[in-house]
């Protein structure tokens, strides 16, 4: 293994036992072009194939590989940080096993990077995700930038060549709650983008559902953004404006003596209006003490079981 490698290729796997020897094998011939000290480092996010059987054979007979294992499933972005956190290159890679992302790009990224950006990702052109996944990024990409007054792009996902210093300053960042790409766009530096070619998956499906990238979703917004917090805020005195105008109606009409007797819809339809409010926006701010509570508690967001 060289310790001080031009480049470190990170790639989080889970699943790919039937694509591992061809991403290994396309990353080298792309890093043959470069002709450039490099690394491999495979993070086995406690697969339940034969991933991690294979993972240590490439290590055995291949230097340039580091082959880690977490100690149970920790999730696609923990997996990565496990890797990034001993990446040694000037340069790291970050790229999907799927082959989705293609390794031959890895030239391009490079070459774009040298022109003085410590950032280059890469914008996915003709995704070639099922109809529900590209759904579920765009819903998902116009939520996160309406609760947190951002634009994000979701033709870029991992994929991407990334400057030391910018790895550095994203293992920095202490959030429970771990999204790789929302922290690139955290730490700054100078950064551009290049469209890149996006391949259909290796073999199998992916292993996110739609619950869990609701969950993802979901998770990433309420660690990012206050704003529902906020908008609950407005909606409560938006209705405290309006029962204030209610209740000066009544008082207009008791002075009149236009009062007559209250209509049982109207009290009951109020009561479980307002109560409704009132537990939505309890269970709101449950939700953040609760993530304030996961980040207090201070425990790793993954562990390392074994490298090889």
């Amino acid at each position: 293994m060289n310790n001080n490698p031009k480049i470190s290729i990170v790639s989080p796997i889970y699943k790919a036992e039937h694509f591992l020897d061809r991403l290994v094998d396309e990353i080298e011939k792309a890093m043959l072009v470069l002709d450039v000290e490099y690394e491999i480092i495979l993070v086995d996010d406690r697969s339940k194939d034969r991933s991690w059987e294979i993972m240590k054979a490439l290590s055995s007979r291949k230097s340039s590989i580091k082959s880690i294992r977490l100690s149970r499933n920790f999730g696609q972005h923990p997996a990565i940080m496990a890797g990034l956190s001993h990446a040694n290159g000037e340069w790291i890679i970050v790229m999907d096993c799927d082959l989705q992302d293609q390794p031959k790009e890895i030239v391009k990224l490079y070459h774009k990077a040298q022109e003085g950006f410590e950032i280059v990702q890469a914008r996915r052109k003709n995704r070639e995700d099922g109809f529900l996944k590209k759904l579920s990024s765009k819903i998902f990409s116009k939520v996160y930038g309406y609760f947190t007054d951002t634009k994000y792009d979701n033709e870029i996902a991992n994929y991407g060549i990334y400057k030391k210093q910018v790895i550095k300053s994203l293992l920095e960042v202490s959030d429970y709650i771990k999204f790789f790409p929302l922290f690139i766009a955290f730490v700054g530096y100078r950064s551009t983008s290049i469209t890149v070619e996006h391949a259909p998956r290796a073999s199998g499906t992916t292993s996110y559902t739609f619950s869990k990238l609701m969950s993802l979703a979901f998770n990433t917004i309420i660690s990012f953004s206050n704003k529902p917090l906020k908008l609950f805020v407005k909606f409560g005195m938006v209705i405290s404006l309006l029962s204030f105008c209610v209740g000066m109606y009544y008082i207009y009409q008791a002075v009149h003596n236009e009062i007559e007797v209250l209509g049982f819809t109207s009290i009951i339809v109020s009561i479980w209006f307002l109560s409704g409010i009132i537990i939505t926006t309890i269970g709101v701010v449950g939700i953040y003490i609760g993530k304030i509570f996961d980040q207090t508690k201070g425990r790793p967001v993954y562990i390392i079981d074994e490298i090889v």
